[in-house]
């Protein structure tokens, strides 16, 4: 009823704004979520920073299953009714303590951009996320926002640069600020996305705190070996920058880019196309500094929520997806493939990119293309001879010969080129189509041979079928394959024919799973492969990358 007489007159219900404010806190579920409907509606510029306070101190108390609800609405006040930027971080930094692990992705991503072009909140904020983690480090997001602040602004931290009028400085040491990251990698309920953040402020403070080097040297190598393939890559990369690239590293670890908040913006409110980085149409400035298309709905800021939505095209407004790695799943995904800066600035995206594909150069060949499809690019920490020089368009070549520089320690295994014998028929697809095996992975002990086929009427998807072949004379067990693919491709994996891998080549294990490619047509297939098995009792690990797949697929 109140609700409707809102729209006669909304300053008779807002008389009875204090007994509102109560049923929120009603044990009624039904009459707080109305209630909490009710005020949501109440809040103006006026009262919006009251009823702000109240309901965050009703967030501290409110019971678990309410929590969602309420931390929802109270950081849509905070985002829309926000006077300006310092009470919009203070207020989302409590609501991040209280009840972070309720925040969506989309609000702490705002948090970051607004955080970004706030250059004299910076030392303030790095300050006031250090005594909230310390204090409320279970909750994902604050941790999240903390890390990435501290691999920003860490010597702020250290230094109390920026101090506020209203602040007290503290004592914070290089050390404390690794200590910060550090923990958030051990912590249990720390996801990979978490981790592979903490790895990548760790490879930026390894720059600028040089007493902490070689203690952030050996935290970040202790990964080197880990089952998650994804903080693999990015341990093995990182190691190796900080030991062989000194010269180079300062400028590939300098601060972000200020964020965009414009086409941020934008994005969130679905306005911009795929391919336009900036929007061109008149914008509403809201109070808290996020310039906004006038009609914009609350939707997804960065555009990462969804797998199926195509990869936005390569812009400045990609910095923070490259850097926060977002939708990194249990079996790690990989981001949307897109066109680097023509700069060294693109090397940069490709180091601290989680999950980031290999990318190249407008300038250089496609070398995923159908007519160059059993050449593999090279891996991107291999294209840094010179970060003043467009990337180098040498790619392996079938016979396997050697790389610019082997910055992985040859851990990656040359992928094999199907010769005569293995170019035999598959199934057919659409329009009659036929697709040619592959080998996809050939070591000196394991095989594998990839078969296709598709579905008429569905280009998108492809159903492959993989034959495992061991060529060793001891007997695999406890076989598991995993595979990672580029976000705009989604898998499915069915479980394999066996556990066991006969020996020398006398029996093979089959497997199929199903991809599909979002943007067929536009982008080919790619996926990095990670093979796990027992050897006489012991762990082995063999993985690569792919990307000799036929064309169409």
């Amino acid at each position: 009823m109140l609700m409707k007489a809102i729209s006669v007159d909304a300053q008779a219900v807002q008389r009875h704004r204090a007994t509102i404010l109560e049923c929120v806190k009603d044990s009624d579920a039904s009459i707080r979520k109305r209630a909490l409907e009710l005020i949501f509606v109440l809040v103006n510029e006026s009262n919006a920073k009251n009823l702000t306070k109240e309901l965050i101190d009703y967030l501290e108390v409110s019971d678990q299953e309410f929590k969602g609800d309420l931390t929802a609405k109270i950081c849509s006040i905070v985002e829309k009714f926000s006077p300006e930027k310092q009470w919009y971080i203070d207020q989302m930094l409590k609501v991040l303590s209280e009840a972070g692990n309720f925040v969506k992705d989309e609000v702490w991503h705002a948090l970051i951009v607004v955080i970004s072009n706030a250059s004299d909140l910076h030392g303030y904020t790095v300050r006031a996320l250090y005594r909230a983690v310390q204090t409320s480090g279970e909750q994902e997001s604050l941790v999240r926002v903390a890390v990435w602040c501290i691999g920003e602004y860490g010597e702020m931290l250290v230094s109390n640069a920026g101090m506020l009028s209203i602040e007290e400085p503290i004592t914070v040491t290089e050390s404390d600020a690794v200590d910060v990251l550090e923990i958030a990698m051990k912590l249990d309920t720390s996801d990979i996305t978490t981790r592979a953040m903490s790895l990548i402020a760790l490879l930026k403070l390894s720059s600028r705190f040089p007493s902490c080097s070689q203690r952030i040297k050996d935290i970040i190598a202790q990964h080197k070996g880990g089952l998650v393939l994804e903080l693999q890559q990015r341990s093995i990369e990182f190691n190796s920058i900080i030991e062989r690239h000194q010269n180079i590293r300062p400028a590939l670890v300098e601060r972000m880019p200020v964020l965009d908040e414009a086409t941020y913006s934008g994005k969130r409110a679905g306005s911009l196309p795929p391919t336009v980085s900036t929007p061109t149409g008149s914008l509403l400035n809201l109070p808290n500094g996020v310039a906004k298309p006038s009609a914009a709905p609350l939707v997804d800021l960065l555009d990462l929520t969804s797998d199926d939505a195509p990869a936005p095209s390569s812009s400045g407004g990609d910095f923070l997806q490259d850097l926060l790695g977002v939708d990194l799943a249990p079996i790690p995904s990989l981001s949307g493939t897109h066109q680097p800066p023509p700069s060294g600035t693109g090397v940069l995206l490709d180091l601290l990119s989680i999950g980031t594909p290999v990318q190249t150069n407008p300038s250089t060949p496609n070398i995923s293309s159908p007519s160059q499809d059993n050449q593999t690019p090279i891996p991107p920490l291999e294209r840094l001879s010179s970060l003043s020089s467009p990337l180098s368009t040498q790619v392996y070549s079938p016979a396997g010969a050697s790389p610019i520089v082997d910055l992985l320690d040859g851990l990656s295994p040359s992928l094999s080129v199907p010769d005569n014998k293995d170019q035999e028929s598959n199934f057919s697809g659409d329009n009659g189509l036929v697709y040619p095996s592959i080998v996809a992975f050939q070591s000196s002990s394991l095989k594998i041979m990839f078969s296709f086929s598709k579905s008429p009427g569905n280009p998108q998807t492809t159903i492959i079928q993989a034959t495992f072949t061991n060529m060793s004379s001891n007997v695999y067990t406890d076989f598991i394959f995993q595979a990672a693919v580029p976000k705009f491709v989604q898998l499915h994996l069915d479980p394999a024919s066996s556990n066991s891998l006969p020996a020398s080549g006398k029996g093979s294990v089959t497997q199929k799973f199903r991809v599909t490619n979002s943007q067929h047509g536009q982008k080919p297939l790619a996926m990095r492969i990670r093979i796990a098995y027992k050897v006489n009792g012991q762990d082995a690990l063999e993985q690569g990358q792919i990307n000799n797949f036929p064309a169409g697929l």
